[in-house]
Protein backbone atom coordinates (compact mmCIF):
# COMPACT_ATOMS: atom_id res chain seq x y z
CA UNK A 1 0.00 0.00 0.00
CA UNK A 2 1.49 3.51 -1.10
CA UNK A 3 2.49 5.86 2.09
CA UNK A 4 0.34 8.21 2.56
CA UNK A 5 2.94 10.29 4.61
CA UNK A 6 5.52 10.05 1.81
CA UNK A 7 6.70 14.05 0.68
CA UNK A 8 7.49 15.42 -2.50
CA UNK A 9 11.41 15.61 -2.98
CA UNK A 10 12.80 18.84 -0.99
CA UNK A 11 15.84 20.53 -1.25
CA UNK A 12 17.49 22.54 1.78
CA UNK A 13 21.19 24.99 1.00
CA UNK A 14 23.00 25.41 4.23
CA UNK A 15 25.65 28.08 3.58
CA UNK A 16 28.55 29.03 6.45
CA UNK A 17 28.97 32.97 4.60
CA UNK A 18 27.14 35.60 2.97
CA UNK A 19 27.39 34.43 -0.68
CA UNK A 20 28.64 36.71 -3.70
CA UNK A 21 26.76 38.31 -6.31
CA UNK A 22 27.43 35.70 -9.14
CA UNK A 23 26.34 32.18 -8.42
CA UNK A 24 27.95 29.90 -11.21
CA UNK A 25 26.92 26.44 -11.35
CA UNK A 26 27.88 23.08 -13.13
CA UNK A 27 25.20 19.74 -12.61
CA UNK A 28 26.01 16.43 -13.83
CA UNK A 29 24.50 16.03 -17.94
CA UNK A 30 25.69 14.84 -20.64
CA UNK A 31 29.27 14.66 -20.97
CA UNK A 32 29.69 15.91 -17.87
CA UNK A 33 31.29 18.90 -19.27
CA UNK A 34 29.48 22.23 -16.70
CA UNK A 35 30.73 19.65 -13.99
CA UNK A 36 34.12 19.52 -15.05
CA UNK A 37 34.08 22.97 -15.36
CA UNK A 38 33.00 23.78 -12.41
CA UNK A 39 35.07 21.42 -10.36
CA UNK A 40 37.84 23.17 -11.96
CA UNK A 41 37.07 26.64 -11.51
CA UNK A 42 37.32 25.60 -7.70
CA UNK A 43 40.51 24.23 -8.36
CA UNK A 44 42.17 26.89 -10.21
CA UNK A 45 40.78 30.04 -8.27
CA UNK A 46 41.44 28.03 -4.84
CA UNK A 47 37.83 28.29 -3.60
CA UNK A 48 36.82 27.05 -0.23
CA UNK A 49 33.71 24.80 0.55
CA UNK A 50 31.44 27.52 1.97
CA UNK A 51 27.88 25.05 2.05
CA UNK A 52 26.25 22.26 0.66
CA UNK A 53 22.77 21.34 -0.56
CA UNK A 54 20.92 18.21 1.16
CA UNK A 55 18.02 16.14 -0.24
CA UNK A 56 15.17 14.57 1.13
CA UNK A 57 12.57 12.47 -0.78
CA UNK A 58 14.94 10.48 -3.55
CA UNK A 59 17.83 8.24 -3.79
CA UNK A 60 21.02 10.73 -2.94
CA UNK A 61 25.02 9.76 -3.62
CA UNK A 62 27.68 10.31 -0.74
CA UNK A 63 30.70 10.81 -3.08
CA UNK A 64 33.78 10.15 -0.65
CA UNK A 65 37.90 10.23 -1.46
CA UNK A 66 40.53 8.82 0.45
CA UNK A 67 38.22 7.47 3.07
CA UNK A 68 36.04 10.50 3.77
CA UNK A 69 32.79 11.58 2.55
CA UNK A 70 31.11 14.64 1.02
CA UNK A 71 27.75 16.20 0.33
CA UNK A 72 27.48 15.48 -3.47
CA UNK A 73 26.53 19.15 -3.90
CA UNK A 74 28.45 21.63 -2.80
CA UNK A 75 29.21 25.81 -2.60
CA UNK A 76 32.34 27.18 -3.18
CA UNK A 77 33.92 30.71 -2.69
CA UNK A 78 36.95 32.54 -1.23
CA UNK A 79 36.63 36.76 0.41
CA UNK A 80 37.73 38.00 -2.27
CA UNK A 81 36.18 36.97 -5.29
CA UNK A 82 33.03 38.04 -6.24
CA UNK A 83 31.68 34.47 -7.55
CA UNK A 84 30.42 31.81 -5.76
CA UNK A 85 30.44 28.14 -7.68
CA UNK A 86 28.05 25.42 -6.66
CA UNK A 87 28.81 22.16 -7.59
CA UNK A 88 26.30 19.54 -8.42
CA UNK A 89 27.39 16.28 -8.43
CA UNK A 90 23.79 14.83 -7.62
CA UNK A 91 21.48 14.15 -11.12
CA UNK A 92 18.34 15.48 -10.53
CA UNK A 93 15.99 14.03 -12.82
CA UNK A 94 14.14 16.24 -15.36
CA UNK A 95 10.42 15.74 -13.03
CA UNK A 96 12.49 17.40 -10.10
CA UNK A 97 14.23 19.73 -11.76
CA UNK A 98 12.01 22.54 -11.44
CA UNK A 99 11.26 21.79 -7.26
CA UNK A 100 15.35 22.11 -7.07
CA UNK A 101 15.16 25.07 -8.74
CA UNK A 102 12.75 26.47 -6.31
CA UNK A 103 15.64 25.94 -3.94
CA UNK A 104 17.87 27.14 -5.41
CA UNK A 105 16.00 30.68 -6.32
CA UNK A 106 14.60 31.28 -2.45
CA UNK A 107 18.40 30.56 -1.01
CA UNK A 108 19.29 33.50 -3.89
CA UNK A 109 16.28 35.48 -3.13
CA UNK A 110 17.12 35.48 0.49
CA UNK A 111 20.87 36.51 0.25
CA UNK A 112 20.57 39.33 -2.73
CA UNK A 113 22.57 37.33 -5.11
CA UNK A 114 22.02 39.05 -8.25
CA UNK A 115 23.22 36.67 -11.39
CA UNK A 116 22.86 33.19 -11.60
CA UNK A 117 24.77 31.23 -14.57
CA UNK A 118 24.96 27.50 -15.38
CA UNK A 119 27.33 26.04 -17.13
CA UNK A 120 26.08 22.77 -19.10
CA UNK A 121 26.93 21.04 -22.58
CA UNK A 122 24.29 20.02 -25.01
CA UNK A 123 24.10 16.88 -27.18
CA UNK A 124 23.67 18.44 -30.51
CA UNK A 125 24.81 17.51 -33.81
CA UNK A 126 27.86 19.70 -34.83
CA UNK A 127 31.07 20.30 -36.84
CA UNK A 128 34.08 21.45 -35.80
CA UNK A 129 32.61 25.14 -36.44
CA UNK A 130 30.34 23.86 -33.57
CA UNK A 131 32.74 24.14 -30.94
CA UNK A 132 32.41 27.08 -29.02
CA UNK A 133 29.92 28.37 -26.12
CA UNK A 134 26.71 29.88 -26.96
CA UNK A 135 24.38 31.42 -24.96
CA UNK A 136 20.74 30.97 -23.49
CA UNK A 137 20.06 34.26 -21.10
CA UNK A 138 17.54 36.89 -20.10
CA UNK A 139 17.74 40.28 -21.25
CA UNK A 140 19.11 42.27 -18.46
CA UNK A 141 22.07 39.34 -18.53
CA UNK A 142 22.84 40.20 -21.87
CA UNK A 143 22.83 43.80 -21.56
CA UNK A 144 24.83 43.31 -18.19
CA UNK A 145 27.39 40.65 -19.65
CA UNK A 146 27.43 39.84 -23.29
CA UNK A 147 27.30 43.08 -25.59
CA UNK A 148 30.91 43.64 -26.37
CA UNK A 149 31.74 39.28 -25.24
CA UNK A 150 31.85 38.11 -28.84
CA UNK A 151 29.74 35.17 -27.54
CA UNK A 152 26.55 34.04 -29.85
CA UNK A 153 23.27 33.22 -28.43
CA UNK A 154 21.91 29.62 -29.29
CA UNK A 155 19.83 30.02 -32.62
CA UNK A 156 17.01 28.07 -31.32
CA UNK A 157 15.54 24.81 -29.07
CA UNK A 158 14.01 24.39 -25.38
CA UNK A 159 15.66 23.79 -22.07
CA UNK A 160 14.34 21.72 -19.70
CA UNK A 161 14.61 20.92 -15.71
CA UNK A 162 16.81 22.84 -13.43
CA UNK A 163 17.88 24.93 -16.14
CA UNK A 164 14.70 26.35 -17.57
CA UNK A 165 13.16 26.83 -13.89
CA UNK A 166 15.91 28.79 -13.29
CA UNK A 167 16.15 30.93 -17.04
CA UNK A 168 11.33 30.90 -16.33
CA UNK A 169 12.41 32.82 -13.09
CA UNK A 170 14.74 35.08 -14.57
CA UNK A 171 12.51 36.21 -17.59
CA UNK A 172 9.42 37.30 -14.93
CA UNK A 173 12.03 38.66 -12.19
CA UNK A 174 14.90 41.38 -11.99
CA UNK A 175 16.85 38.32 -10.83
CA UNK A 176 19.34 38.16 -14.27
CA UNK A 177 20.02 34.40 -15.63
CA UNK A 178 22.22 32.73 -17.88
CA UNK A 179 23.11 28.85 -19.47
CA UNK A 180 25.88 29.14 -21.22
CA UNK A 181 25.76 25.69 -23.37
CA UNK A 182 28.47 23.95 -25.87
CA UNK A 183 28.02 21.13 -28.00
CA UNK A 184 29.28 17.92 -26.47
CA UNK A 185 30.40 14.01 -27.49
CA UNK A 186 29.66 11.52 -25.66
CA UNK A 187 32.96 10.80 -23.81
CA UNK A 188 33.10 11.38 -20.05
CA UNK A 189 34.35 13.69 -19.28
CA UNK A 190 34.21 16.12 -22.54
CA UNK A 191 37.28 17.97 -21.59
CA UNK A 192 37.37 20.71 -24.81
CA UNK A 193 33.62 21.35 -23.94
CA UNK A 194 34.69 21.68 -20.32
CA UNK A 195 37.90 24.37 -21.44
CA UNK A 196 35.23 26.10 -23.67
CA UNK A 197 33.06 26.32 -20.72
CA UNK A 198 35.94 27.66 -18.41
CA UNK A 199 37.75 30.30 -20.75
CA UNK A 200 33.70 31.69 -21.37
CA UNK A 201 33.59 32.49 -17.38
CA UNK A 202 37.81 34.07 -17.74
CA UNK A 203 36.61 36.20 -20.91
CA UNK A 204 32.79 37.46 -19.24
CA UNK A 205 33.95 37.65 -15.63
CA UNK A 206 37.40 39.28 -16.25
CA UNK A 207 38.45 36.24 -13.88
CA UNK A 208 42.43 35.38 -15.37
CA UNK A 209 41.55 31.31 -15.11
CA UNK A 210 44.72 29.00 -17.17
CA UNK A 211 42.53 26.19 -18.41
CA UNK A 212 45.71 24.79 -19.82
CA UNK A 213 46.43 21.99 -16.75
CA UNK A 214 42.32 21.18 -16.90
CA UNK A 215 42.86 17.80 -19.07
CA UNK A 216 45.11 16.40 -16.61
CA UNK A 217 42.79 17.64 -14.11
CA UNK A 218 40.16 15.84 -15.65
CA UNK A 219 42.35 12.47 -15.66
CA UNK A 220 42.94 12.86 -12.19
CA UNK A 221 39.39 12.17 -11.62
CA UNK A 222 38.18 10.01 -14.68
CA UNK A 223 37.56 6.95 -13.08
CA UNK A 224 34.85 8.91 -10.78
CA UNK A 225 33.35 10.69 -13.79
CA UNK A 226 33.47 7.27 -15.56
CA UNK A 227 31.42 6.00 -12.48
CA UNK A 228 29.22 9.07 -12.16
CA UNK A 229 28.17 8.18 -15.88
CA UNK A 230 27.34 5.10 -15.41
CA UNK A 231 25.07 5.95 -12.75
CA UNK A 232 23.49 8.19 -14.70
CA UNK A 233 22.56 5.96 -17.50
CA UNK A 234 20.91 4.22 -14.92
CA UNK A 235 18.42 6.98 -14.75
CA UNK A 236 18.68 7.63 -18.24
CA UNK A 237 14.88 6.73 -18.45
CA UNK A 238 14.47 10.30 -16.77
CA UNK A 239 16.01 12.12 -19.12
CA UNK A 240 14.58 13.42 -22.34
CA UNK A 241 15.39 12.03 -25.64
CA UNK A 242 15.51 14.77 -27.62
CA UNK A 243 16.41 18.22 -25.82
CA UNK A 244 16.28 20.04 -29.68
CA UNK A 245 18.81 22.46 -29.22
CA UNK A 246 19.44 23.95 -32.95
Amino acid sequence: MPDSRRRDPSFEITHESDPSDVLVAGFSNYGLAGLTAVNYLVDALDLHETGHVTVEGFPSITPFENGRPRHPTRLFSREDLDITVLVGELLVPVPLGESFARSILEWTGANDVSEVVVLSGVPVPHGPEGHRTYYVATDDYREHRLEDAGIEGMASGFLDGTNAALLERGIDSSLEVCVYVTPVHAQVPDVEAAIRLVETVSTVYDVEIDSGPLEAFAAEIQQYYADLAERMEEEQADLPDDRMYM
